[in-house]
């Protein structure tokens, strides 16, 4: 009888162990792939594949989308988000890239806000103000991640953010769920609990190229919002209390147009906030992006109240996009769908306060057509 040395027998075993899949299936449509470990805790990338064979995939650290891959018109697949293939580069502090953003999306003025009798002092991040959250936010943090046994791919992660967080008051209990359909929507549902009152402003902060190609700027892609009204910003990008009307301003996305029509009317570009018509708490579209070159639609639901359209007017090609090409300015953009900036020191905008007893619950979709 023939023996086997151990160090054949080890060789073998090694063959074996690297050609094991790095993706491990674990439900309907969705797999599984390690990706490190950030505080001590494990970092995980999930595949969502709808029935077209479409897929988003999403990580734990920051609740990241960090790609969205559907077909172009001629049916060549690439993603239509900006995003990396790794870990490490969000470990840099991207701007955002696909990221979950809390404990408040946008802006609060000088960092601070009034809540009953209390002040509350926030991380000065952005000039004099705070921005996403400060300085680790909801994106810069691993969420608990669950998968349901479901025939639509769908992935929970929930956080708890600790009570005096980034100096915002109590503990809040937040779940997001993203779903990937076979309509190629992919659904974000987010649901808060908290112990005392405290601002809410979730959203997620994914940038997009429909084109798939960061050669291609985002000014001959043409949008429309469905909104009459948006907030006026100061220097520092904070609304100024006032709404004021689209109608004969650069801000009239009523009917469709291209980005770049009016964009030398915007010293630095778009980044603003725009006042929905549908301000009533219901699913509906409220914005419609197209791309010529690729044929793609992407149509933008929400229950929110508004819109933060935003032209990358920050990249500076820092960053290297997952095919090898820098990020640069005015390559992608976002559409984030949001409370006001700065709510909770403008008393005539939409309260973001969430009570104990009360839950907060918001929708968005993002549905891609070719």
């Amino acid at each position: 009888m023939k023996t086997i040395s151990l160090n054949v027998l080890y060789a073998a075993i090694m063959l074996m162990v690297s050609c094991t899949p790095a993706n491990h299936t674990i439900s309907k449509g969705i797999t599984r792939k390690d990706w490190r470990e950030v505080d001590g805790k494990p970092v995980y990338l999930f595949t969502l594949t709808n029935a077209k064979g479409n897929e988003v995939t999403i990580t734990n650290y920051g609740g990241t989308v960090t790609s969205f891959v559907v077909p172009d018109k001629k049916g060549n697949k690439s993603s239509i988000i900006v995003g990396f293939d790794s870990l490490a580069p969000y470990l840099q502090h991207p701007p955002y890239f696909g990221a979950l953003i809390g404990r408040y999306g946008n802006r609060i003025g000088n960092a601070q806000f009034k809540l009953g009798d209390s002040e509350y002092h926030l991380a000065a991040n952005n000039g004099k103000n705070s921005l996403h959250g400060g300085l680790k936010g909801f994106d810069k943090v691993v969420w608990n991640p669950s998968v349901a046994d479901s025939t639509t791919p769908s992935l929970t992660l929930q956080y708890l953010s600790k009570d005096g967080e980034e100096g915002y008051p109590g503990n809040l209990h937040v779940t997001v769920v993203y779903t990937f359909t076979d309509s190629n929507e992919l659904k974000i549902q987010y649901t808060a609990q908290t112990d005392k009152p405290t601002p809410v402003n979730l959203t997620n902060h994914s940038y997009f190229n429909l084109s798939g190609n960061v050669d291609n700027t985002i000014l001959g892609e043409k949008l429309m919002i469905n909104a009459d009204n948006y907030t006026p910003v100061d220097t520092s990008l904070i609304p100024t209390g006032e709404i004021k009307s689209v109608k004969g301003t650069p801000f009239d996305f009523t009917t469709a147009k291209l980005i770049g029509r009016d964009f030398a009317l915007v010293p630095g570009g778009y980044d603003h906030n725009w006042v929905l018509n549908n301000n009533n708490g219901v699913l509906a579209k409220v914005a419609e992006l197209s791309d010529s070159i690729s044929g793609r639609t992407l149509d933008v639901y929400t229950t929110q109240p508004g819109l933060q359209f935003y032209t990358g007017n920050f990249l500076d090609g820092g960053f290297i996009n997952r095919d090898g090409k820098p990020i640069k300015l005015h390559t992608a953009l976002c559409l984030e769908t949001q409370h006001f900036p700065d709510s909770p020191n403008k008393p005539n905008f939409p309260s973001t306060i969430l009570k104990p007893g009360d839950t907060y619950e918001t929708t968005t979709i993002y549905k891609v057509i070719y």
